[in-house]
C-alpha cells in the first residue's frame, strides 16, 4: 500500500497568525477554526501529516532552534490528544534577507527529504499552505498544492479530498 501524505504549512494553516508574525511560544498559539476536525477526516482517509515551515526568525535572532523544537513538540502532543498524528516536522531556520538555502520555501528540500525518509507516494500527496511560496514548494517537490485563505477554516479548499 502506498503512503499518501499531507504536508502542512504551520502559521496561517494550523496556527492562527493574525496577531503574531513570529510564533515560538505556547501562549502565542491559537488554532485555526476547524483544523482538528478537518485533519481527523483526512487522517481517517489514511493520510500521513507533516509540518513544513519557514522559521526565518531563528536566523534573525528573534528566537532559537530549541524554541521552535519545543513548540513543535507541544503541537505534536496537542494534535495527538485530538487523535491526529503528526508524523514529522521540518523547518527552515534561514531567512531570505540574510542567507540563501535550498530548504526555505519555495525551495522543496524539506518536502523532498520527508518524501524520501517516509517513502511517500507523490501522486497521492498534497501541500496545504496559505502562501504562493507553499504552492511553489509543492510544485518543485512534484506534489499538488492546495492554497487556502490564511487563518480560515480549510474545509472549503479540501472538501474535494473528503
Amino acid at each position: 500500500m502506498s503512503k499518501k501524505a499531507i504536508f502542512l504549512d504551520r502559521d496561517g494553516v494550523l496556527i492562527n497568525n493574525n496577531d503574531h508574525y513570529y510564533i515560538w511560544k505556547t501562549e502565542q498559539v491559537s488554532y485555526v477554526d476547524g483544523v482538528f476536525d478537518n485533519l481527523k477526516k483526512l487522517s481517517d482517509l489514511g493520510f500521513l501529516f507533516f509540518i513544513v515551515s519557514n522559521q526565518g526568525g531563528i536566523s534573525k535572532g528573534q528566537y532559537t532552534k530549541d524554541d521552535s523544537i519545543a513548540l513543535h513538540n507541544e503541537l505534536i502532543q496537542t494534535f495527538l490528544s485530538e487523535g491526529i498524528c503528526i508524523t514529522d516536522v521540518a523547518f527552515c531556520p534561514h531567512h531570505s534577507n540574510i542567507e540563501s538555502c535550498l530548504c526555505r520555501k519555495p525551495g522543496s528540500l524539506m518536502i523532498e527529504k520527508l518524501i524520501a525518509k517516509y517513502q511517500i507516494d507523490k501522486d497521492g500527496s498534497y501541500m496545504i499552505g496559505d502562501n504562493v511560496t507553499d504552492m511553489e514548494a509543492a510544485s518543485n517537490a512534484g506534489i499538488q498544492g492546495i492554497k487556502i485563505t490564511p487563518n480560515q477554516n480549510m474545509y472549503p479548499f479540501i472538501s474535494f479530498l473528503l
